[in-house]
């Protein structure tokens, strides 16, 4: 039992470089709850954030976590219970949250995970619980399952944004993990073709698994013109950048119809400047809708989803690391020959 020792491994960030740290056990306040990990996605903004390349949100590492309840200090949630726990978690009841911008309150990046999913004890904390932040995984949902929930959480809601109608052909540019998932989400979403492009042949080939119907490598043909001539000459109804490049952007916005809509997904490195003829967007009458995250009705969808094996989100696994061999997983995740990469414990 978790009572019987005082410390825990934890991925920490020391000086730019990532290290693995006996760190104290979390405690508890009334209305938390102390959750042994056992399987958390490695994501790209994981990797940005190592790299100090990532300002959106606080540098604390690893937020699609699963796993068991080793404490709690909440009546229906029980040691034992199965569990995933959202890292970022907003008020409700502000300015934002009332006008439907959840994700803009000023609360939500302030709630996370203590100190992470990358150790192997986390706390949730009690404003995380009571505003649905913890969610109990089904018998048919395995852990690795719901390391999958965050990621996928993020691209219902940016799909519902972007309004993907029956039939309409999405256009996603980058298919690493997260353009992956928006493809296996746009057949779900009753998309009619599935057209997507990446800079690795590894990628490229990776989205036929998926479903994918036409993949293009950047390094081979001329995107945009091959988009165009998969459309009659018009482009694209829907395309989702699941990359922050400028010229992966670019290519998304020249390869949209007019008046379709672009989805602005993948998060760019601040500072990025994008030299584009804005009088396009206005003379073609181009929609440009960001997407950044997630809230619990976009959990809770994503749960019933997986449960419901409408997406089968293990496709996508191609690497599994113990959390002492995290340094491993990075080295592999950044190569660039790896899709998702699960860390357990």
């Amino acid at each position: 039992m978790v009572e019987e020792f005082s410390h825990m491994k934890s991925v920490v960030i020391e000086n730019g470089k990532v290290a693995i740290r006996e760190l104290p056990l979390p405690k508890l306040q009334q209305g938390d709850v102390l959750v042994k990990m056992k399987a958390c996605g490695l994501c790209g903004t994981d990797i940005e954030k190592i790299c100090g390349q990532y300002t959106a949100s606080q540098p604390i590492l690893g937020h699609e976590p699963a796993g068991i309840i080793q404490e709690s200090t909440v009546d229906w949630l029980k040691p034992g219970d199965r569990v995933f726990a959202h890292h970022h978690v907003p008020c409700y009841e502000c300015y934002y949250c009332k006008k439907g911008s959840p994700t803009m309150c000023p609360y939500y990046r302030k709630t996370n995970l203590d100190p992470g999913g990358f150790s192997e004890y986390f706390r949730v904390p009690a404003w995380n619980v009571v505003r649905g932040g913890i969610l109990k995984l089904p018998d048919n949902v395995s852990f690795e399952e719901g390391a999958f929930i965050e990621p996928l959480a993020t691209v219902i809601r940016a799909q519902r944004r972007v309004m993907i109608d029956r039939d309409d052909i999405v256009f996603i540019v980058g298919v690493g993990p997260m353009g992956l998932l928006h493809a296996m989400m746009a057949k779900v979403n009753n998309a009619g073709v599935v057209i997507a492009s990446d800079v690795s042949e590894f990628r490229v080939e990776f989205g036929y698994k998926v479903g994918i119907d036409y993949s293009l490598n950047v390094k081979k043909v001329s995107v945009v013109d091959e988009v165009k001539k998969l459309t009659d000459g018009r482009g694209a109804d829907v395309t989702i950048i699941a990359s922050g490049s400028p010229s992966a952007i670019i290519s998304g916005l020249n390869a949209t119809r007019k008046g379709g809509r672009v989805l602005l997904f993948g998060v760019p490195y601040k500072g990025t400047i994008l030299n584009y003829d804005i009088s396009d967007l206005l003379n073609n009458e181009i929609s440009i809708i960001p997407s950044n995250a997630a809230v619990e009705e976009d959990t809770k969808e994503a749960l019933s989803i997986i449960a419901n094996k409408k997406i089968d989100v293990t496709k996508l696994i191609t690497h599994r690391f113990p959390l002492d061999e995290f340094n491993e997983a990075i080295r592999v995740a950044k190569e660039g020959n790896a899709i998702k990469v699960i860390i357990y414990s």
